[in-house]
C-alpha cells in the first residue's frame, strides 16, 4: 500500500512502517475528527489538538518552505486536507463552551 500511496501522490521514499505509523495516527484522527463534528462537547480536546498542530504546522514547516521556495509539490495535498480540517475545526468547536467551562473549573477548585 505504502508504494501505490507514494506513486500516486509522488511522494518521497519511506520507511513503511514509519509511514504506515503516521497513516493510522492520521486515520485514527479523521475518524475522531468525523465524530467530533457530530458531537462537538465530546470530542472537544480531540478537535482542539487537531486544531493546534495543524496551525503548528502551517506557521512552523508551509509557511518557511514557501517563504525559501522550497515548497514540495507532494505538500499541496497536505495544505488542503489540512486547510480543509482547521476551518472544520474552526466551525465545530464550541470555544464558548470550552473556555467557560475550563474556567468555571478552575474557579471551583481554587476557592475550595
Amino acid at each position: 500500500m505504502p508504494d501505490v500511496m507514494r506513486s500516486i501522490f509522488g511522494w518521497p521514499s519511506q520507511d513503511p512502517i514509519v509511514f504506515g505509523v503516521f497513516g493510522s495516527v492520521y486515520l485514527s484522527f479523521a475518524i475522531l475528527s468525523i465524530l467530533g463534528l457530530k458531537s462537538p462537547l465530546k470530542f472537544a480536546p480531540i478537535l482542539l489538538f487537531q486544531l493546534s498542530y495543524k496551525v503548528v504546522w502551517f506557521i512552523g514547516v508551509i509557511l518557511p518552505a514557501l517563504i525559501a521556495g522550497k515548497f514540495p509539490i507532494y505538500a499541496i495535498m497536505y495544505v488542503v486536507i489540512f486547510a480543509s480540517y482547521i476551518i472544520e475545526d474552526l466551525i465545530a468547536i464550541p470555544f464558548s463552551y470550552v473556555f467557560t467551562k475550563r474556567l468555571d473549573q478552575t474557579l471551583l477548585s481554587s476557592s475550595k
